[in-house]
């Protein structure tokens, strides 16, 4: 046999074993992985494929670390995050997702009528968040939604972005308030809500219980709500723990609308949009007073005869309730 022959046969031998392997490896690549039950792996920012492959090595994803790089090398840039990978993934799988950056996405409640101190104190609690927050937002600058996230995700973004749905979630509202509304701006409305949205916890009676306050703001009354009381006693930061008394009322605050007329100096909580809406589409009717009937939602009145009459129901059911002992001061809207 000639050279070229030789040469030619040696090049067909490397090459037919070069085929050989590739296509070994193409099957080892499609085929299932070692991970028996669905594992979610987290992969750091910054992290290389030697990094990445290992990182998937020992949480049992992948058994071939070289494989997986060399796959790896063909599949282009993957990206970090956290993965939810379900057993039995090929690398292929694997590769897909890191690509694509088919992260894990995480969701991050705001319940409506939490005071922004104590949103704050629910996101420092996440551990899938990054970052400090310096400052606490103002109250009603947060709007209370479900919010989609990702691991690593800064605080200090997913706020803003809290922030920044409020702002559009109030100027739609005002722009489509109702007609003869005693708000001058919209921040005079969001503290209406925010009043509303602390009041009651029942859907139906927002707009009736944001009625009760608009019209005694036009006829001259002093709100009297009790949760602008306990804001003002614990000065934004959350819940007063215990019943509020005679005394309470006579807290010297601009907070307190017991003892200051008109709206507080701004809102008291975060209100969601129901309570939005509630505040510049209050019911039009003639109940000046309400108090809690014992099921969860409120008895209404319009003279303050009655309202003392629903009054004194309603501290019987509590005497029952508590097995008769007296209330003492028992504070009512």
């Amino acid at each position: 046999m000639g050279w070229g022959l030789r040469i030619a046969a040696g090049a067909l031998t490397v090459l037919t074993a070069g085929s050989g392997l590739v296509f070994w490896g193409a099957l080892r690549v499609m085929a299932p992985g070692p991970l028996e039950h669905a594992e979610t792996v987290v992969i750091p920012r910054g992290s290389g494929l030697e990094a990445i492959a290992l990182t998937l090595e020992d949480a049992g994803v992948v058994d071939s670390p070289i494989l997986f790089l060399f796959a790896a090398k063909l599949q282009g840039p993957l990206k970090a995050g956290e993965y939810a990978f379900p057993a039995g993934i090929s690398v292929d799988g694997v590769l897909e997702m890191l690509h694509q950056g088919k992260t894990v996405v995480r969701r991050f409640t705001v319940p409506e009528g939490l005071t922004s101190a104590q949103v704050v104190a629910l996101l420092d609690a996440e551990p899938a968040l990054t970052g400090e927050l310096k400052t606490v937002p103002k109250n009603g600058t947060v709007l209370p939604e479900t919010y989609h996230y990702s691991y690593g995700d800064s605080r200090s973004a997913l706020i803003e972005r809290m922030q920044h749905a409020m702002t559009q979630a109030l100027n739609d509202a005002w722009k489509n308030r109702g007609p003869d509304l005693p708000y001058e701006t919209p921040q005079q409305a969001l503290t209406m809500a925010s009043i509303v949205e602390k009041e009651t916890g029942v859907a139906a009676e927002r707009a009736k219980v944001a009625g009760v306050f608009v019209n005694r703001l036009e006829t001259g009354m002093k709100l009297q709500s009790d949760p602008t009381v306990i804001y003002a006693l614990t000065d934004g930061s959350g819940e007063l723990g215990r019943a509020l008394t005679r005394n309470d009322w006579k807290f010297e605050s601009p907070y307190n609308t017991y003892v200051a007329a008109g709206l507080p100096p701004g809102p008291i909580a975060n209100p969601g949009r129901a309570s939005i809406q509630a505040a510049l589409h209050p019911e039009k009717h003639d109940f000046l007073y309400f108090v809690a009937d014992g099921t969860g939602g409120h008895v209404f009145a319009k003279t303050l005869p009655d309202h003392n009459r629903n009054v004194a129901k309603w501290r019987e059911v509590q005497r029952r309730q508590s097995g008769g002992a007296g209330n003492g001061d028992t504070p009512q809207d």
